[in-house]
């Protein structure tokens, strides 16, 4: 039976996984359900106000160049303010087809953007024949693509030399299309004595590097500064949870990890601003990414700024490196990296070792508890290798959690059969001092103090589970390895809840059922163990432990119904495990499970004459 330390330690859990999950139920659950309503309610796209540009940026001054050290103004792209879909924005202009294992698209030759990509690995939804994701679109685009792209270019310090700009139609110089180990060759002559080249390469999987090169035959000496920007008009559909960060976000040197919601930038009159060396900057979903990548040992400015509201918002991050000075009769260069594509782990890793990127693993959001996030990602990713099912790798590493935590959990269930041959002295002393609870609680501390009995110990193995349960949650939310990963039979996709409600008959009657009354197979069977779970030991005395502990395991099984089921398979097995390990050190102490008497089902079977000891 529980003392008064242990009633409010559990009231505690309870109550602080209640405010959790009434909080995403009340508040995220709407939010995202409006941010997914937003492409159906706006459709269109007009024309950003006068004094504004279309790359999400405020418009650039009278001369359309920067002062020295400021990001830059980059004008307006020259496309339509909206088409009628993504395809006649990309038909509208002439452009280099992109190729690779991972990608397909095109860059456009008017701007030279890098605006059309699409991932070939990875589709909306789990059925095989729905689309592929589409990362990055051309200006112009309606919803729910909307317009998001990557540019390069230079700009100057009101010296008056012109520079290609958005609307700059460029040449190819090389054949097409763009793939690993076939780099393109875009070509521009200002008709003043430049000619600017961007040399553009692609990996086989998401990163390109941009060459940018300006020959002087002006007969003068210039200097120009190299800038990259990524744009994204309206604000996007966003998870909207509280442990995921969606939007522009950067590594800025000294600064660190910088993270900024839509709304704070709209919010926000002025810029934010950075100066930096080393580091990456761009704008995350939650699987996917564009991030600007500028040389590791230079210095530059980098911003982030956002304006308009809703579809009209735009938003832009850029950078603005020192200036290269271009001799007459010389050539001048610069090259970058731009990251498009899914925000794999293992390439992230190996992108931030291969090429020095500082911190480049922080575009997947580990959170707070990185230390023990990433460590169990990694775990389970090296399992799903050798057996080629997350499912089976969760299964696997909570056998592995359960052996490292065996110690201190066989101690803690040790002290709890302890606990339980102290039941009868124990209501005794309750008996006998129920009119005195100070000298109650005295004479109960003394009692555990002669047997050597930690109280407390019981709540040991809930303590362990929490952070490894909230760790597995972040891992199945933000790792694309985990989206769309099947375990076995109608779980297709361990980041998903199940997908099966008894409230159908799991799908034998033909009508679905609400989202909160979505309570499939696999949260049922885990209601069922944590109630055989909490039933190894007698029913607490106390009226309202009695209360809680009979209702948790439904409460919990409507909770844990709307998470991913990985984590409900997780928490099941380890409840399986758990009730295994408790049931043998019990027996080991010599303590007698009366599992049957416990639940209840002595008198069940007694009456239907099945008869039988109820004590194992």
């Amino acid at each position: 039976m529980m003392d008064e330390k242990n009633r409010n330690l559990l009231l505690a859990v309870v109550l602080s996984v209640i405010v959790l999950f009434v909080w995403q139920a009340l508040v995220i659950g709407p939010q995202r359900e409006a941010t997914q309503q937003q492409p159906q309610q706006q459709t269109t796209q007009q024309t950003p106000a006068q004094g504004q540009s279309q790359t999400g940026t405020p418009a650039p001054s009278a001369t359309g160049e920067p002062s020295a050290g400021t990001a830059p103004g980059t004008g307006a792209p020259g496309l339509p303010a909206a088409t009628s879909s993504r395809e006649a924005a990309i038909a509208a202009t002439q452009r280099v087809p992109i190729d690779t294992p991972s990608l397909r698209g095109s860059i456009n030759l008017k701007g030279g953007r890098i605006d059309d990509l699409t991932l070939k690995k990875y589709r909306v939804a789990v059925a095989k024949d729905s689309d592929n994701v589409t990362l990055l679109s051309p200006s112009g685009s309606p919803a729910p693509s909307r317009a998001f792209y990557a540019q390069h270019g230079w700009t100057t310090a009101g010296s008056g030399v012109s520079v290609p700009g958005p609307d700059t139609e460029w040449s190819v110089e090389s054949s097409g299309p763009l793939s690993p180990g076939n780099p393109v060759t875009l070509v521009y002559d200002n008709g003043e004595g430049l000619v600017f080249r961007r040399i553009i390469e692609v990996d086989e999987n998401y990163m390109f590097s941009v060459t940018q090169k300006v020959e002087n035959n002006t007969g003068e000496a210039i200097q120009l500064f190299p800038y990259g920007l990524i744009s994204r008009h309206g604000v996007p559909d966003t998870q909207g949870f509280f442990i995921l960060h969606e939007g522009p976000i950067g590594v800025l040197g000294e600064d660190g990890l910088e993270e900024f919601d839509y709304d704070d930038l709209l919010e926000t009159a002025a810029p934010s601003t950075y100066s930096a060396t080393g580091g990456w900057l761009g704008i995350t979903d939650k699987y996917w990414a564009a991030t600007l990548i500028p040389p590791q040992d230079a210095a530059y400015d980098a911003r982030f700024v956002g304006d308009g509201q809703g579809m009209q918002a735009r938003f832009q991050t850029d950078y603005l490196l020192p200036a290269v000075q271009v001799p007459a009769g010389a050539t001048g260069e610069v090259t970058t990296r731009l990251f498009a594509g899914a925000k794999e782990s293992s390439l992230i890793d190996s992108y931030e070792e291969n090429l020095g990127i500082q911190q480049f693993e922080l575009l997947i959001d580990w959170g707070w508890f990185h230390f023990i996030t990433k460590p169990l990602f990694i775990a389970l990713d090296f399992f799903y290798n050798l057996v080629g099912n997350f499912g089976v790798a969760i299964l696997i590493v909570t056998v592995l959690i359960k052996l490292v935590f065996f110690p201190l959990a066989n101690k803690s269930y040790e002290s709890m059969s302890k606990m339980k041959k102290l039941q009868p002295e124990m209501q005794r002393l309750r008996e006998l001092y129920k009119d005195d609870r100070m000298r109650q609680q005295q004479e109960l501390m003394e009692l555990y103090k002669k047997e050597k009995v930690n109280p407390m110990s019981g709540c040991l193995p809930i303590l362990i589970q929490i952070p490894v349960f909230f760790a597995l949650y972040k891992v199945l939310f933000v790792t694309i390895e985990m989206r769309h990963a099947p375990f076995f039979g109608w779980i297709q996709d361990l980041s998903a809840p199940d997908p099966t409600s008894i409230f159908n008959l799991f799908g034998l009657l033909p009508f679905a059922v609400p989202e909160f009354l979505q309570i499939g197979v696999w949260p049922i069977i885990m209601g069922i163990s944590m109630f055989v779970q909490m039933r190894l030991n007698p029913m607490p005395g106390d009226p309202i432990q009695q209360k809680i502990f009979t209702w948790m395991p439904v409460f919990f099984t409507f909770i844990l119904a709307t998470f991913p089921a990985g984590l409900v398979i997780y928490w099941t097995w380890n409840n399986i495990l758990t009730i295994a390990q408790q049931w043998f050190i019990m027996h080991r102490q010599g303590v007698e499970v009366n599992l049957f008497e416990n639940m209840g089902l002595d008198k069940l079977f007694n009456r239907l004459g099945v008869g039988g000891s109820s004590k194992s």
